[in-house]
């Protein structure tokens, strides 16, 4: 898939007789259900009408420069939601610069500059809620008579629901902060994953109650701190494993931290990268009189652990 971060780079590699193009826009952040239903009317509507399937997106998200006060943590980083678009067939992904000027054009220049003379779409994919434009002075209405005049189609997806639960970007945020993993899983299609880099811890857990892993992730927003049940690949292998995500408080630390101890992993690993599937959360984090009673607790947790339904699943 080919990644491309601004409209003279995207004319410069499919040419002045580029093809046209099924296109998507949005945010596209978790690549929750929703986002993956969009997606994959991109590539269906591309492949009958011998189009090219496209999204363009934005970085960095347009909250963060029109109303930085209230911009949500991101549930992904950029590299992975370009990584989601392609593992889905995506061929092209126009990342635009989300700036003071993109955010001053109005819907009809926005739509004439890109859709119409960057990416030549013919169709244009996109939620219910979408807006665009200066002030967001653009719906799907707009969007609707502006494909009219422009020579474009447009078709909106509904919004999902799945357990009585509207799936969005919001939903899954929610429910990872509140720890209910399950929920996040239902919306996303999958589990909530971390990943990042191994990082070199104390050594505390590794002498005093059994061997972990650290993770140093970039991604925003992290589990409510506690013990969770995980999957955690590492060396292009998959291990069940717990996880914990807190301060450690039985020794007195301040920084939180993601600690996986992986069931039938016995490598010292200090480097390299680390991802961990968060399944079901077992119980808050804890401060305990002394190691011995704590080690017994992660004892039990794992016990508990291995008894989960779908621990081995892949």
């Amino acid at each position: 898939m080919l990644r491309l971060h601004s409209a003279e780079e995207w004319i410069a590699r499919f040419g002045e007789a580029r093809d046209p193009t099924v296109l998507t826009i949005g945010n596209f952040d978790g690549m929750h259900r929703g986002h993956q239903e969009i997606l994959r009317r991109v590539i269906e509507q591309a492949r009958q009408k011998q189009l090219m399937p496209a999204v363009l997106t934005f970085f960095p998200h347009p909250v963060r420069v029109l109303r930085p006060e209230e911009a949500p943590p991101l549930l992904m980083t950029l590299d992975q939601r370009l990584a989601a678009s392609e593992a889905a067939g995506i061929n092209a992904v126009l990342v635009l610069s989300f700036n003071e000027s993109l955010s001053k054009l109005s819907a009809e220049d926005f739509v004439r500059t890109y859709l119409v003379n960057v990416v030549r779409a013919r169709e244009v994919l996109v939620g219910e809620n979408f807006r665009f434009g200066h002030r967001q002075q653009g719906d799907v209405k707009t969007l609707e008579g502006l494909g009219k005049r422009l020579g474009f189609e447009v078709e909106v997806v509904d919004s999902l629901s799945v357990d009585g639960m509207v799936v969005s970007s919001s939903a899954v945020r929610k429910a990872v902060r509140e720890g209910r993993m399950e929920d996040a899983a239902h919306l996303l299609g999958k589990p909530f994953t971390l990943a990042g880099d191994i990082q070199t811890g104390t050594g505390q857990g590794q002498k005093l109650v059994v061997p972990t892993l650290n993770l140093k992730t970039e991604q925003e927003i992290l589990p409510k701190t506690g013990v969770y049940i995980t999957r955690t690949t590492t060396d292009e292998s998959v291990y069940p494993s717990v996880t914990n995500v807190g301060i450690r408080p039985t020794f007195n630390r301040s920084r939180v931290t993601i600690e996986s101890h992986l069931f039938g992993f016995s490598k010292k690993l200090t480097a390299g990268r680390l991802a961990v599937q968060f399944l079901s959360r077992l119980r808050d984090e804890q401060k305990f009189a002394d190691v011995a009673a704590l080690r017994e607790q992660v004892l039990k947790d794992i016990a508990d652990a291995k008894q989960y339904p779908h621990l081995q699943d892949r």
